[in-house]
């Protein structure tokens, strides 16, 4: 028997709040990318929706490749050194620091993330160069004031910052308090700041009935949106070419024409300059 008079650790607090008893976003797509980190639950759903819609695994690898493609670009092309990365999810291969420090090994990521499931697996993305920084803070989207000051203690917000937004902003239900969000984000961050973001879209019928399936099944809802909502997070930015997009088609390694069982996904996407 356990002595009650033994403090209780923060790694055993975060494990009491996850609930493996209905699906769950991180694991959700950790299972659609491939990865280790889900339960029975959330491998029932995946199932039933890859019934419903098979594409939306193809929306799952192709977002987490978009977002590689970005990091490079960022810490490449546009000389970045700074990331925020709001909505980690769960470590896979190629997160954002791995990816930036390839380009720039004095580069410096904040994750950051409230999600129980999330913390549990933190320490897996705490890992670094010795020339950058890597960090991560337990912390809510919808406070980006107190996200704002508490990533100060790693980045320097009087030079640009990379604020990656990756299929996150869909647990945010009202679109107006979506948009307030970012922009309360970006107003902490100074010229040159990059705004990314990739989510779903309401795009074909069989990704709407894939979110009307999982937001049936107990999970926290998950609302996709139309391609002008996206592009509404960036009034006010200057757009990388090429714009808007789907996920697919920013700036692909490829050449010549797209894959036709990956072209046509229903996640789209931007990066955006802050004037």
């Amino acid at each position: 028997m356990s002595d009650p008079t033994t403090p209780i650790s923060a790694a055993a607090r975060t494990r009491a709040r996850i609930d493996t008893s209905v699906p769950h976003s991180a694991r959700f797509w950790n299972y659609f990318v491939g990865g280790k980190d889900h339960y029975e639950v959330d491998r029932q759903i995946g199932d039933e929706i890859k019934e419903i819609f098979p594409g939306l695994v193809d929306v799952a690898v192709t977002s987490r490749h978009f977002l590689g493609r970005a990091v490079r670009h960022l810490a490449g092309e546009a000389g970045l050194r700074q990331f925020l990365d709001i909505g980690t999810g769960l470590p896979t291969a190629d997160n954002t620091h791995q990816v930036a420090q390839r380009v720039a090994p004095d580069a410096r990521v904040v994750y950051v993330d409230n999600d129980p499931v999330v913390l549990a697996h933190a320490d897996a993305l705490l890992t670094s160069t010795a020339e950058g920084m890597t960090t991560f803070l337990d912390a809510d989207l919808h406070e980006p004031e107190t996200v704002l000051r508490a990533a100060a203690g790693t980045l320097d917000f009087s030079r640009p910052v990379a604020l990656m937004i990756l299929n996150t902003l869909g647990h945010v239900a009202d679109y107006d308090q979506a948009r307030d969000l970012v922009r309360r984000l970006l107003a902490g961050l100074p010229s040159g700041s990059h705004l990314v973001i990739s989510d779903g879209t309401a795009t074909s019928e069989g990704m709407i009935a894939a979110a009307e399936a999982y937001n049936a099944s107990g999970a926290v809802p998950y609302h996709v949106r139309s391609i002008g909502e996206i592009a509404g997070f960036f009034d006010g930015l200057d757009l990388v070419d090429p714009g808007i997009v789907q996920v697919t088609e920013w700036r692909p390694d490829f050449q010549g024409p797209p894959d036709p069982a990956t072209a046509a996904v229903d996640a789209y996407c931007g990066v955006g300059r802050k004037p």
